[in-house]
């Protein structure tokens, strides 16, 4: 399978070197300064960028018809935009805010959690990600997709950084040094605290399951998810 890094930092270098593992043949690996010079010759293309790239490089994609992932996050106000450009072109596209193998188990977790705490109004969620100093954003897309989670199961309307309202998730986002990605839900009650979390220990899983979600992305059309590849439907 011919590959195309769109992003070549930390992330699209781990992932390089995984497709090679995996006998996969990289033909473009695009820095933000580039051009996309042998974006045709690829079978799909994997997006670790910045957030003010990622529109252009999934919509470069999808007007050459060729598959693209995306694990950028910040740039979720355009997603309705790049779904819709999926449909006009009959492309395939999959974005998620963590490709985790893990994480994406961790997610389903937390619904489930989230749909049985429900019933249980003494206790009060909140949640705590920590990531490298290098991240751009936050809270990560991680912690708004299991911020999401919660508010789809439960009573609760927002998440926030600051001061939570009633029925507001309280995420306290944290820049450290080398950390590639934890986070921990909290149900605090007077009597005591139910926590679930996913630390990640190194990027070569979200690379590992980027890889994974390009070769299974390959031959289909349409907008998918993890859940798609991971078949937790």
């Amino acid at each position: 399978m011919k590959i195309a890094l769109l992003g070549y930092g930390k992330m699209g270098k781990v992932i390089e070197k995984i497709a090679l593992e995996r006998g996969h043949e990289i033909v473009l690996r695009k820095s933000s300064s580039d051009n996309y010079n042998g974006l045709e010759n690829a079978d799909v293309a994997i997006d670790f960028s910045v957030p003010n790239s990622a529109v252009a490089n999934i919509s470069e994609c999808l007007n050459l018809n060729i598959p693209i992932v995306s694990g950028t996050t910040g740039w979720l106000e355009n997603y309705s935009k790049m779904t819709e450009l999926c449909s006009i072109k009959n492309g395939a596209f999959i974005y998620s805010s963590n490709f985790s193998l893990g994480v994406n188990l961790f997610f389903e977790l937390n619904d489930y959690l989230a749909k049985m705490m429900s019933k249980f109004n003494q206790y009060k969620v909140a949640m705590e990600e920590i990531h490298h100093t290098q991240k751009l954003d936050a809270p990560s897309g991680t912690a708004i997709s299991l911020a999401n989670g919660i508010i789809e199961n439960s009573d609760y309307s927002n998440w926030t950084l600051e001061n939570p309202k009633v029925n507001e998730i309280k995420i306290d986002a944290k820049r450290i040094e080398n950390v590639p990605g934890t986070h921990s839900i909290f149900y605090t009650s007077e009597v005591d605290t139910i926590e679930i979390k996913h630390t990640a220990h190194s990027r070569d899983g979200f690379a590992f399951g980027s890889v994974i979600a390009a070769e299974w992305l390959v031959g289909k059309k349409g907008v998918f998810t993890m859940r798609d590849v991971l078949e937790l439907n």
